[in-house]
């Protein structure tokens, strides 16, 4: 493996594959260690006469829900991210909202459905006036620590709060001034921490631009100046 261009993947299956293949696509030699893996969880459908539209901030709950979410079919989705939109029409649900940034400006956005049902996983942010129940977990695997060696003179993808702090976690014998991440937003980027060799940031909260951020990183001459929303540490 090609250690100027090595990029290490944390987020769970189905996604980890998928972005693997996107940044092998742009030349980076791409590793998938996911730290977590997405277990369904026993629901009840809730009643629906009160509920204007779904809310889905993960592809994660419409793979997850299982023979439930037929029942829930008939109402509109809210999504959050267009590769959650893009699962969730492939479920057969109506998509009538698609939010570019986080959850909260999704819901912000669908004000023509004021009353919200959220498909949530268990380890999840909880938003205001927004009713939710919980469908899958998103549970620690055990990972060899000697696997995360391979982050050294990489970079690492940070898709959540929780892998960056698992991540951290696991990496504290590791040079982290050695280290690059890409983060999917500030918060994730924060709890992280400090002492990383480079931190960027995505533009947007998304697969595409957490992909195009980590290949830019490994693109940035050490010695040069780093493009904007870069951080050094």
């Amino acid at each position: 493996m090609n250690a100027s261009k090595r990029a290490l993947v944390l987020r769970p299956e189905p996604g980890n594959g998928r972005t693997v293949a996107a940044l092998r696509a742009l030349g980076v030699d791409a590793l998938g260690i996911p730290l977590f893996e997405i277990r369904p969880l026993t629901w009840a459908v809730p009643t629906t006469e009160h509920v204007d539209a779904l809310l889905l901030t993960s592809a994660n709950a419409v793979q997850a829900a299982g023979e439930g979410l037929a029942a829930l079919a008939h109402l509109p989705v809210v999504a959050v991210g267009a590769a959650t939109a893009r699962v969730a029409q492939a479920a057969g649900l109506h998509v009538a909202v698609t939010g570019q940034s986080d959850a909260a400006a999704a819901v912000a956005a669908a004000s023509a459905f004021p009353r919200l049902l959220h498909l949530a996983g268990r380890e999840h942010v909880a938003l205001p006036g927004v009713e939710r129940v919980i469908v899958y977990a998103s549970e620690p695997v055990s990972v060899a620590p000697d696997s995360l060696a391979a982050a050294v003179d990489g970079v690492v993808l940070l898709h959540s709060v929780r892998a960056a702090g698992q991540f951290a976690a696991l990496a504290r014998d590791l040079p982290r001034a050695r280290i690059m991440l890409a983060a999917i937003s500030a918060n994730v980027a924060a709890v992280a921490g400090e002492g990383w060799r480079r931190v960027a940031i995505a533009r947007t909260p998304s697969d595409a631009c957490l992909v195009e951020r980590a290949a830019a990183l490994l693109a940035i001459d050490p010695a040069g100046t780093p493009e904007d929303n870069v951080r050094h540490e």
